[in-house]
């Protein structure tokens, strides 16, 4: 049986920080306008990550944020920031990714991503993160495709893009429904908690020296 001899990575909570608090805690404080329980409350039901996950699956922040400023005009300010300043909303890498993600490329490893991401988001990130991302072959993004995982879809269709077979991958997650599907398919699969965690499994299938 083949072992896996290339990375397939998640974005987000894998290689970066992501936290609309980064964003909304910043903006109540310059204006004063409440506590933290104000903070808590607009974000649990406001600008909520249900809502924003549709971005992620393809829907553009222009229609979403005239949805949400009818439902509550009062926030409309705060709703508007969201597209314009969204990259506030990323937080610094994971301690110890960009260190592993260089040593797999100077080990001349294959780099992937699969990333459950708005394609106008993503578009600005990757550019402003180039010196990591750079080092990737290739990255599916869900926004673009309109194919979220856990779908099996979007599976399929990176590791075509990719030119993998199955066998021949292992895929990085914190989602454990998205490692779970990959896994189904066939995908060695990582279910991230941290670098160290992950650089022992990558040893462990041979991709990185013990």
């Amino acid at each position: 049986m083949s072992k896996p001899t290339a990375v397939i990575f998640d974005v987000g909570m894998v290689l970066y920080d992501w936290n609309p608090r980064y964003l909304y805690a910043k903006v109540f404080t310059e204006r004063s306008i409440g506590d933290d329980r104000a903070l808590d409350a607009f974000l649990d039901t406001v600008v909520t990550r249900a809502w924003h996950f549709q971005h992620d699956a393809g829907r553009p922040f222009a229609e979403t944020s005239v949805e949400l400023i009818a439902e509550f005009p009062e926030h409309a300010e705060l709703i508007a920031m969201w597209g314009p300043r969204f990259l506030e909303t990323m937080g610094d890498p994971i301690p110890g990714m960009p260190e592993l993600v260089a040593e797999l490329d100077a080990a001349g490893v294959p780099l992937f991503a699969i990333t459950n991401f708005s394609g106008e988001f993503w578009r600005p990130f990757r550019a402003r993160e180039a010196w990591l991302f750079d080092r990737f072959r290739d990255i599916v993004v869900s926004g673009d495709e309109k194919l979220m995982k856990p779908d099996p879809a979007i599976y399929t269709l990176a590791l075509e893009r990719f030119g993998l077979q199955a066998e021949e991958a292992m895929f990085v997650d914190d989602n454990v429904a998205n490692v779970e599907a990959a896994a189904a398919m066939g995908i060695a699969a990582h279910h991230f908690v941290g670098a160290e965690s992950l650089r022992s499994d990558l040893a462990t299938v041979g991709i990185l020296a013990s």
